[in-house]
């Protein structure tokens, strides 16, 4: 009688089986996960046509700014205007409409991206990862900072952003071989250009838009605001440093040889494969250089880049012997492969469209802008600080926002007997730390995803890193108050 009971009690039964699973339902609930990229930025989407039934309609008058060709608003000219509700139909059309609005961006990430899928179908990233691997043997995280400053001075120079998602396979191939985990590749490329665009004293789109805007001087206390730079660049790459560190992998490609131009370990490098190696690399590099220069001094923009691309692409897959129909299809693989991020780019585009289709966003800014005025001088232009960081998530453009902003925030620290540079400052950490974290911003959440980052566990990464480098900024603003209006 005792062993059937025994057998019977050894083997779980249906309801053992069912409390187990309401056991361990709770357990599996606790583990959050955000939606997928672009569910995040659709569900963006439908939150700025429903504040366009919501909030009232308004906007103020603009007019054409010679110092800076473009259109900006004009203050104190805030008015009512009649109510244009977007609907679920034309919140759904401003999709596509922001796809084609993005269509230059997206270019750009799809030709740049075949580009370096050619170098990759050569060896010649294999290679290349393969030699930093053997140099850097146990000191991987010395990659870090050499990148992360290039990226930041980059993002300093010129706003880089979208520029970097056709990198990341690469830059992931190389994190791999140094044992450097995929949040930490982020961090020193997307994060550090980021970094550099919101502390950058020259930032063409960004700082020196402002300035002009601001009708300042391009070299206005230009020794406080390189310094500043400097410092919230060396922050940055210490809590990446010290994340890498936590998070350090096993390298993918520790002990193994260098890998020859068929991507089989051990295979002869001659010299003249090692020549052969180091022109397509510079080749497929120059249109960067080319741009910056470009850029600053002949108007250039992405269509130029994205031209640049697909000249080096094309040239590097021939002179590397893949033949013509061989650089056709790695070329056509390539851009393939980059579909997803340029769709998210163009995705996040269109919140701000359905925004001013319901005549929405100078709302925004005059219900935000309108308490500063009661505030005290210190206190107000700290307080600017996070009401950009909110206009930045339905502003998700630097450029866009300081067209926005600027002659609104400009006129009231002129009331407020506060130095014009500390609202431009203030704008620049606003809208540029916010950067790092809104979901809006499509260049970020296309680089999560090519590099297979959760955005929540991005957001656990970059919000301690952030409140670091923000209290440079506040740091900043704090100094130049006292040195200008006194303690």
């Amino acid at each position: 009688m005792d062993a059937p009971r025994a057998v019977r009690q050894d083997r779980p039964t249906k309801s053992h089986l069912v409390t187990n699973e309401l056991i361990s339902q709770p357990l599996q609930r606790r583990r959050f996960q955000l939606p997928h990229p672009l569910i995040l930025l659709l569900f963006a989407v439908a939150a700025a046509a429903l504040l366009t039934w919501i909030l009232p309609a308004g906007e103020y008058d603009r007019r054409d700014d010679p110092a800076t060709g473009r259109r900006v608003v004009v203050a104190g000219t805030y008015h009512a205007v009649e109510r244009a509700p977007v609907g679920p139909f034309a919140a759904v059309v401003a999709i596509p409409r922001g796809i084609a609005e993005a269509a230059d961006v997206i270019a750009l990430i799809l030709l740049a991206g075949g580009a370096w899928v050619v170098v990759e179908r050569l060896g010649t990233l294999g290679r290349l990862v393969s030699a930093l691997v053997g140099r850097l043997r146990n000191r991987g995280l010395v990659a870090i900072p050499i990148l992360a400053i290039f990226f930041a001075t980059m993002g300093a120079l010129e706003n880089m952003q979208e520029e970097i998602i056709p990198l990341v396979p690469v830059l992931l191939l190389l994190g791999q071989g140094l044992g450097i985990d995929a949040v930490s590749v982020v961090a020193m490329s997307a994060g550090a250009a980021m970094i550099g665009s919101a502390f950058g004293p020259s930032n063409p789109f960004q700082a020196g838009l402002a300035l002009k805007l601001a009708q300042l001087p391009v070299t206005t206390a230009g020794a406080l605001r390189l310094t500043m730079f400097v410092a919230a660049t060396a922050l940055w790459i210490g809590w990446t440093m010290h994340h890498a560190a936590r998070m350090r992998v096993t390298s993918s490609l520790a002990g193994s040889e260098p890998l020859g131009p068929t991507g089989q370990a051990g295979a002869t490098r001659t010299a003249g494969m090692a020549a052969k190696d180091v022109f397509i690399l510079l080749l497929v590099a120059a249109p960067v250089v080319a741009y910056v220069y470009g850029s600053l001094f002949h108007g250039w923009g992405f269509n130029e880049l994205s031209a640049s691309f697909f000249i080096a692409g094309i040239v590097a897959g021939l002179w590397g012997g893949l033949g013509l129909q061989g650089t056709t299809t790695a070329y056509l693989e390539g851009m393939q492969s980059m579909l997803p991020a340029a769709v998210l780019v163009g995705v996040a585009r269109s919140i701000s469209l359905v925004l001013s289709d319901g005549h929405v966003i100078d709302t925004i800014l005059q219900s935000l802008a309108a308490p500063l005025s009661h505030s005290s001088p210190v206190g107000a232009t700290l307080l600017m600080i996070p009401v950009q960081s909110l206009i930045h998530v339905f502003v998700p453009s630097v450029s866009g926002q300081a067209v926005l902003t600027m002659p609104v925030f400009v006129p009231l620290s002129d009331l407020l007997h506060l130095p014009r540079l500390a609202t431009v400052l203030a704008y620049q950490m606003g809208a540029g730390l916010t950067e790092l974290l809104t979901p809006t911003n499509g260049a970020l959440m296309a680089v999560l995803l090519a590099a297979g980052v959760p955005f929540q566990r991005w957001l656990r990464f970059a919000l301690a890193g952030i409140a670091i480098v923000l209290c440079v900024g506040i740091a900043g603003i704090v100094m130049l108050l006292v040195s200008t209006i006194g303690a």
